[in-house]
């Protein structure tokens, strides 16, 4: 085979990232290897053709590389072996297996998947489904977190992003999604995680015994930033494989979108590109909507959730990366730290799943969208409270019932602790309702009251 790949020995520029060269019949997207002053071989991929200059992104970084340097191309893009046997797995970025320590991408010019045995080749980064064959989202999602499940209801094939200030666990609540998650296949992709959130993940699967069903893929930050470029593609295809072949229900959770902007940007900033708003290439948009596009329903009965987290640099919502985010998923989950409970709790007022119509009510509890009104609209209320409070007015008997329900609605049903089941979740609320509030108060139908009040 190695007779038949394409052979350069002459590089015209070399940056911290990337190496430009004079190269025919190569692909976009296309793999080759690099071969260093040590002899070693590191991985690239074309990212760029102009006529007949070449630029490839060197994943490790371009150390050693000189203008000399061997180059061979692999005739066809990255590539992740699927089968049932993904399962269970940890990968790193080339769809390597990490546990096992799996030959390196480099070394043969694929990803190992599952010990390079039973299974078929595919290309990673495909074309999104057909619309044609879409299904309208139907199907419930549910994750066990109340400020998920109650407020902002996700379905399947729907992408919506988790948006968390650095500091606060949103690796842990996609752990816990992880987990709870009623999906047959969870495939969790990592960028940029440390060492410990990556054990972390590896230990919460393995001691709830749920294995069996998740597959990851992974890039540690001693991982080169670039390799994160691959997993939300590897993740994806993994996801493609169990959704469109075998009609299975896929949750893929991809952390940290933010990290993985920012690999976009070291590529595009070394290949001499005017940057976008915030230092980002300009490509961001479609780079972030090739990915989240990959969400699907299907008339198999197979279907592709993506839940992502994006990080916020001090709560910045207009920043690029949110901010193009946002005009592509249908909604987002705001995590905050709740300075009452102590508790960090899914914003109700800054959180909107703009699918949840299409379930609550019909897949929930007939209760459900009169129930999550109701509870939104008092919480709102206590806002305004504790607004007067902090400015000196005298508060109403109601201001401070209204005070003590927030406080036991964001501890009981909006902390991302509380890992109930949606009709528990709605008993629950009746019984906060009921507790603070007389029937007239709360707003709610006249036979829907006489049906579920908790009296």
């Amino acid at each position: 085979m190695k007779a038949f790949q394409k052979v350069y020995t002459r590089i015209d520029n070399i940056t911290k990232a990337t190496i430009v060269l004079r190269a025919d019949e190569v692909g976009n997207d296309e793999l080759a290897t690099v071969r260093d002053d040590k002899g070693s071989e590191k991985l690239a991929q074309v990212v760029k053709i102009m006529g007949d200059s070449v630029t490839l992104q060197v994943f490790a970084g371009t150390e050693g590389i000189a203008t000399d340097s061997e180059v061979t191309f692999l005739g066809h893009a990255p590539r992740l072996r699927v089968s049932d046997d993904l399962s269970g797995r940890f990968f790193n970025a080339y769809g390597d297996p990490i546990e096992e320590g799996g030959k390196n991408m480099a070394a043969d010019g694929m990803g190992g998947g599952p010990d390079g045995g039973d299974g078929e080749e595919r290309e990673i980064g495909g074309p999104t489904v057909n619309p044609f064959r879409r299904l309208q989202p139907s199907e419930l999602i549910a994750t066990g977190i109340a400020g998920i499940d109650l407020n902002n209801t996700i379905v399947s094939g729907q992408k919506i992003p988790f948006f968390a200030d650095p500091d606060q666990p949103y690796n842990a609540v996609m752990a816990n999604v992880a987990l709870r998650a009623k999906a047959d296949k969870i495939i969790l992709g990592g960028m940029g995680l440390s060492n410990d959130d990556f054990l972390y993940f590896k230990h919460v699967f393995e001691n709830a015994g749920a294995l069996d069903r998740i597959v990851s893929f992974v890039n540690t930050t001693e991982n080169p930033p670039v390799e994160r470029l691959l997993v939300p593609d590897m993740a994806l295809t993994a996801a493609e494989y169990f959704a469109v072949d075998k009609g299975q229900k896929v949750l893929v959770l991809l952390t940290d979108m933010t990290l993985y902007a920012d690999a976009l940007a070291i590529v595009s900033n070394r290949m001499d590109q005017i940057p976008s708003k915030d230092s980002m290439p300009g490509s961001l948009y479609s780079d972030l909507a090739k990915i989240y596009e990959k969400a699907v329903q299907l008339p198999n009965g197979g279907s592709i959730t993506i839940i992502a987290v994006t990080t916020l640099s001090g709560g910045d919502i207009t920043h690029a990366i949110p901010d193009n985010t946002g005009y592509i998923t249908e909604g987002q989950l705001f995590l905050r730290n709740d300075s009452d409970t102590g508790k960090v709790i899914v914003d109700p007022f800054r959180s909107l799943s703009r699918l949840k119509q299409l379930v609550i009510g019909k897949k929930t509890r007939e209760d459900h969208p009169q129930i999550m009104n109701a509870c939104v609209r008092l919480y709102a209320d206590a806002a305004n409270a504790k607004t007067k409070l902090e400015n000196g007015f005298d508060l109403s008997d109601y201001d401070e019932r209204t005070l003590k329900f927030a406080y036991d609605y964001s501890e009981k049903l909006l902390s991302i602790d509380v890992n109930i089941d949606i009709t528990e979740m709605l008993d629950t609320a009746w019984t906060l309702l009921a507790k603070y509030f007389s029937k007239e108060e709360v707003g709610i139908k006249a036979e829907l009251i006489d049906k579920y009040w908790q009296s």
